[in-house]
């Protein structure tokens, strides 16, 4: 902080003492002052003022640490992305735009993604934060960048979790007609489920994350079941055609076509980061929680998308035109698997919607604490220490855009399908959420080299980050490639608009607030 406020409680008024940036002046004399603590009367280095503890801005709302561990963080960011929910509904599309080889564009996101891990794992290292990215880049690159990665990663995560909150409920529609023959309107289970959901959340990081992990486990596990059984059924024209990049369909086009609905697959990988400040030792936790997932979802992605290519005999037309490919697939092994396939689907939507409001309404709240953004979104909730006020903003938010996404289709084609808004919405999120994955990996090499030159190394700090930056540059290229249908076409252009508006919001916000570039990441995560 620049500008700290000093209480004094019946100090002698012959005192002259003033605050100056992380010091106070008295007497002429300038002393370290800690910025946890205020000013009383008292010793402070042979004078009469005393420094006594309290907490700068936001210090005092401070979220609960130690309530996780590594198992916690890594088992939240797999349930974050959400395997089975963002295969079902993402494969289909990838395997139509890359052919039968559709494996390997898989392969080639994973690669990506860990070039992606590694940037903000050694972030991670030299400064654990709830604010994640925003923190890196804010840091590195000063306040009007913070501020403005702020925004767009709000508007980003934002945008994503409605996809995730409107299929929810579409989901568990899509199960009650399917074995019941109920026709429940998918916008009431939506919003029983949300309500549901940030109530849990509320509660408490630990139990929230919990309930998550579990849901992860269960679906992981039908999902390797279902994917095995199919491989095993289907051993009789087993072979290596996945695999192969003769059969990608256009070649290299095909495959960086395919490379950003790849991307997709893995959005949440980087969930760890933001649950530092509630995490033990996260210096370390946290990268390990972030490429441990990110190797547990890249293998896991390649054998549901062999089993799945596999299950339609290399017919990438019927597969295509399935409305959820592995649910297919389910069907034709035991019954019961598909039904627990169902199930899979249900439990990884609602993981995703508790694992990704959590971490990413902590990045908000970081950045609310921090001054970036309004104040009364970085308050916790006093007891459970959980960012109440973050998490229903988010939650809040999504919510309107469903329903004013549902209005626009009613004026226009009439209906919303959840199954296509959360292609449409998921799709509009990922361009802004890429744009703040290439910030942070331009900020990295300019991070350790201004504030840890001695633990610069050219690989890590230089080149990988340059690879995951050029990584991130192909799927914004193809999400922003002109000639795409309606909305999609809308996209880069909206977009665009949000990046102007959020640096020209940034530029005024930290000339009005000089003081502001030292509040990014003043709170560390185990400091």
């Amino acid at each position: 902080m620049s500008v700290l406020e000093a209480r004094v409680r019946g100090a002698d008024p012959s005192n002259r003492w003033c605050v100056m940036g992380h010091a106070i002046m008295y007497q002429g004399r300038l002393t370290p002052l800690d910025t946890n603590e205020d000013i009383v009367p008292g010793k402070l280095s042979g004078t009469e003022v005393e420094p006594r503890p309290m907490a700068p801005a936001g210090r005092q709302h401070r979220l609960a640490s130690g309530s996780l561990g590594v198992v916690d963080i890594s088992a939240a960011t797999m349930a974050n992305i959400g395997p089975a929910m963002s295969f079902y509904f993402g494969f289909g599309f990838l395997a139509v735009t890359a052919g039968v080889a559709s494996p390997l564009t898989i392969v080639a996101a994973g690669i990506a993604i860990a070039f992606l891990a590694n940037t903000l794992s050694e972030f991670s290292k030299a400064q654990p934060s709830a604010g994640g990215f925003i923190t890196f880049v804010g840091k590195t690159f000063g306040p009007t960048s913070a501020v403005t990665t702020a925004i767009l990663a709000g508007v980003g995560y934002i945008v994503a979790m409605a996809s995730v909150i409107a299929v929810s409920g579409g989901f568990l529609s899509i199960i009650l007609n399917h074995y019941l023959k109920w026709n429940v309107p998918w916008g009431i289970l939506t919003v029983i489920l949300t309500i549901l959901a940030v109530i849990l959340m509320i509660r408490g990081v630990s139990v929230s994350t919990k309930v998550a992990g579990f849901f992860f486990a269960f679906e992981i596990t039908v999902l390797i079941i279902v994917a095995v059984v199919a491989i095993i059924q289907n051993g009789g024209h087993l072979s290596l055609t996945p695999f192969e990049p003769s059969h990608i369909t256009n070649g290299m086009s095909g495959l960086a076509a395919g490379f950003p609905l790849a991307i997709y697959l893995f959005i949440g990988w980087e969930n760890s980061a933001a649950l530092a400040e509630e995490t033990n030792n996260p210096r370390k936790n946290v990268p390990k929680a972030v490429f441990t997932s990110v190797a547990i979802m890249s293998i896991s992605y390649i054998v549901f998308a062999y089993a799945t290519v596999t299950g339609f005999n290399y017919n990438v037309t019927k597969l295509g035109n399935a409305a959820i490919p592995f649910i297919t697939v389910a069907n034709g092994t035991i019954g019961i698997l598909a039904f627990l396939a169902y199930l899979a689907g249900m439990t990884s939507t609602l993981g995703a919607l508790v694992a990704g409001t959590n971490s990413q309404a902590r990045l908000i709240f970081s950045a609310g604490r921090e001054g970036l953004l309004p104040s009364i979104i970085g308050k916790v909730h006093q007891e459970r220490r959980t960012p109440m006020n973050a998490i229903l903003t988010f939650i809040g938010i999504s919510v309107l855009l469903i329903g004013g996404w549902a209005i626009a289709h009613l004026l226009g084609s009439g209906t919303m399908d959840p199954i296509n808004f959360f292609a449409e919405s998921s799709t509009m999120g990922t361009i802004l959420v890429l744009i703040v994955y290439l910030l942070a990996n331009l900020a990295l090499p300019f991070y350790y080299k201004k504030y840890r030159p001695a633990d610069f190394r050219v690989v890590r700090h230089g080149v990988l980050p340059i690879l995951g930056a050029l990584s991130i540059v192909v799927p914004l290229y193809y999400l922003a490639k002109p000639g795409q249908p309606t909305p999609y076409n809308w996209y880069p252009y909206i977009a665009l608009a949000i990046v102007v508006l959020a640096v020209i919001y940034a530029a005024i916000l930290s000339k009005r607030n000089p003081g502001l570039g030292d509040r990014v990441g003043s709170i560390v995560a185990d400091e």
